[in-house]
C-alpha cells in the first residue's frame, strides 16, 4: 500500500534529487540545496496531514500508518524545516556550506519518521541507525574544530555501544518469542511475563532507548555534543531525535509490553525523577549556553517521562503534545543563539550576552520569549505543555511526582532567568555582540515564535489530536 510510504517517499527522493543537484553548479554557492531539502520536507509535512484519520501497513506489516505516526511525522518535518532554514546562512558564514549537509539532514529526518511508523523491531533498528549514522556525521562538520570532532567522535563511540545494547536486546526478545513484529510479540509475551529471557531483551531496549533521548544514566554525550557541534545540527539533535526516539519508546511501551506495565512503570518513574533533578541542577553551574541547554533538555525529557509514568490517553497524549511544543521553543532558542556573533564567534557564553537588549531589543526579546517558554510561564506553551503533563500525574494519583516536577520547574526558572537579566539589566564589556543578518534565519524564528503562542493560548484543539493520535496504542 502507498499511503504509509508517501511522507517516507517524499523525503528520500528529495535527498536523492539534492545528490544530483549538488554535483551540477553553482558549485560555490549551495543555497538552492537548501531551498529543495525544504521543499520536500515541507511536502512530506502536508502529505502527512493529509493521511490523517487513515491507516494501512506496508512491507508486511513492518510500517504501520496510524494517527500516531502521522503526529510525530508532522513534528519531526516541522523540526527539520526549522533547521534547514536557520542553516542556509549559518553555513555560509561559517565556511562550512557544501551540499552534503543537505543530505544528511534529509536522511536524518528519514530515520526519524521511520522510527515513527515502525511496527517491527528489526525496522527501529535500521532507522535509528540511519538517523543516527547521519547525525553523527553531521556533529563533525566543523572539520576544524577540535571540539567538534571531539563531539562527533563521542556521539559514535557512545552511540554505538548504546546499539549493542539494542541489538542484543532484539535477539534475546526474538529468542523468547520467535518474532521482531511489535503486535507479535505483545500477543506472545502474555504467556511470558515472567521469562528471564523476555525481561532481560525488554531491559536492554530501553537502554538503547535511553540513550536516544538522552534519559539519566545514558545521558552523559548530551553536553559535548551540544557544545562541539554546529549550532543548526544540535537544534536538530535536541528535537528531531528526541521525538523520534519518544515514537519507538511509547509504540514498544504500550503497544507490544503493556502487559508489563506496573513493573516498567515504576523504574520509569525513578528514571523520571533523575533525569530532571540531575538536569536542572548540573544546569545552574553553565556559564555556555550550549551546554546550559544540553542539561536543560536532559530536564526536559523528565517531564516527559512524568506523563509517560501518568499513562492513559491524558499522559500520553501530553507527551506528544509536549515534543511538538518543545520543537518550536528548543529550535527558537537555539536559533537566536545562533544568529548572534561577538567578534565573529558564535555567542555561546553567557558574558556575551550582557547588555544585548540595550542594542539588539528586538532579538533579545525574542530569546527571552523563548526562555520563558522553557520556563513554563503562560501564556506560552511550554506552560501548557508543563501544565498537561503534571495534571495527568496527578489525576493518576502520581501527586508527589508531579510535585517534584513543578520544584524542577521552579529550579529551572533560576538558570533561564540569569540570560534575561544579562540581557537586560547588565553592562556591555569588550566587543559587543550583534546578530548576523539572515532572513532564512529570523523567518525560522517567526514560525517558531508562532508556534510558541499559538499552542499557549490555544493548546485544546492540538491536545485533543494528540490524544486522538495515541488511542491506536492504547486499544
Amino acid at each position: 500500500m502507498p499511503g504509509p510510504l508517501v511522507p517516507l517517499l517524499l523525503v528520500a527522493a528529495t535527498a536523492a534529487l539534492v545528490i544530483l543537484l549538488d554535483l551540477l553548479p553553482p558549485r560555490e554557492r549551495k543555497g538552492h540545496l537548501a531551498v529543495v531539502a525544504l521543499v520536500g520536507v515541507v511536502a512530506a509535512l502536508f502529505a502527512a496531514l493529509l493521511l490523517w484519520g487513515r491507516e494501512g501497513r506496508a512491507f508486511g506489516g513492518m510500517l504501520l500508518l496510524d494517527d500516531f505516526a502521522v503526529f510525530l511525522d508532522v513534528v519531526i518535518c516541522y523540526a527539520a524545516a526549522l533547521v534547514l532554514l536557520l542553516s542556509i546562512d549559518y553555513l555560509r558564514r561559517n565556511g562550512i556550506e557544501r551540499g552534503e549537509y543537505y543530505v544528511l539532514v534529509l536522511l536524518a529526518t528519514l530515520g526519524m519518521m521511520l522510527m515513527a511508523q515502525a511496527a517491527d523491531l528489526i525496522v527501529i533498528f535500521l532507522a535509528l541507525e540511519l538517523m543516527s549514522l547521519s547525525l553523527y556525521v553531521l556533529a563533525g562538520f566543523f572539520q576544524a574544530r577540535l571540539t567538534s570532532a571531539e563531539s562527533s567522535m563521542k556521539y559514535f563511540l557512545l552511540g554505538a555501544f548504546a546499539t549493542g545494547f539494542f541489538v542484543y536486546g532484539i535477539a534475546l526478545i526474538y529468542g523468547a518469542t520467535g518474532t521482531t513484529a511489535l503486535d507479535r510479540i505483545a500477543a506472545a509475551s502474555g504467556g511470558l511475563q515472567l521469562d528471564p529471557l523476555l525481561l532481560i531483551g525488554f531491559g536492554l531496549l530501553l537502554v538503547g532507548f535511553g540513550f536516544k533521548i538522552s534519559s539519566v544514566p545514558f545521558h552523559m554525550w548530551v553536553p559535548d555534543v551540544y557544545e562541539g557541534a554546529p549550532t543548526s545540527v544540535t537544534a536538530l539533535i535536541a528535537t528531531g531525535s528526541k521525538a523520534a526516539g519518544f515514537a519507538a519508546l511509547l509504540r514498544v511501551l504500550f503497544s507490544t509490553f503493556k502487559v508489563n506495565q506496573p513493573d516498567w512503570t515504576l523504574l520509569l518513574l525513578v528514571v523520571a525523577v533523575l533525569t530532571m533533578t540531575l538536569g536542572n541542577v548540573i544546569a545552574i553551574a553553565q556559564s555556555n549556553l550550549k551546554r546550559m541547554l544540553a542539561y536543560s533538555s536532559i530536564a526536559h525529557v523528565g517531564y516527559m517521562l512524568v506523563g509517560v509514568v501518568a499513562g492513559g490517553a491524558l499522559g500520553v497524549g501530553s507527551v506528544l503534545f509536549y515534543l511538538l511544543v518543545y520543537t518550536f521553543t528548543t529550535v527558537g532558542a537555539f536559533g537566536a543563539i545562533l544568529l548572534l556573533e561577538r567578534g565573529r564567534q558564535e555567542a555561546v557564553e553567557l558574558d556575551d550576552y550582557a547588555g544585548l537588549a540595550a542594542r539588539h531589543p528586538l532579538l533579545s526579546l525574542v530569546l527571552a520569549l523563548f526562555l520563558l517558554s522553557l520556563v513554563g510561564m503562560p501564556p506560552t506553551a511550554g506552560f501548557a505543555g508543563k501544565f498537561y503533563l503534571f495534571g495527568a500525574a496527578v489525576r493518576s494519583g502520581y501527586i508527589w511526582l508531579a510535585i517534584i516536577a513543578v520544584l524542577n520547574s521552579a529550579v529551572a526558572a533560576y538558570y533561564y532567568l540569569r540570560v534575561v537579566v544579562y540581557m537586560y539589566m547588565r553592562e556591555a564589556e569588550g566587543a559587543p555582540t550583534g546578530p548576523a543578518p539572515s532572513f532564512a534565519g529570523g523567518l525560522a524564528l517567526a514560525v517558531a515564535l508562532w508556534g510558541v503562542f499559538q499552542l499557549g493560548v490555544m493548546p485544546a484543539p492540538v491536545l485533543d489530536l494528540a490524544q486522538a493520535a495515541v488511542a491506536p496504542l492504547l486499544r
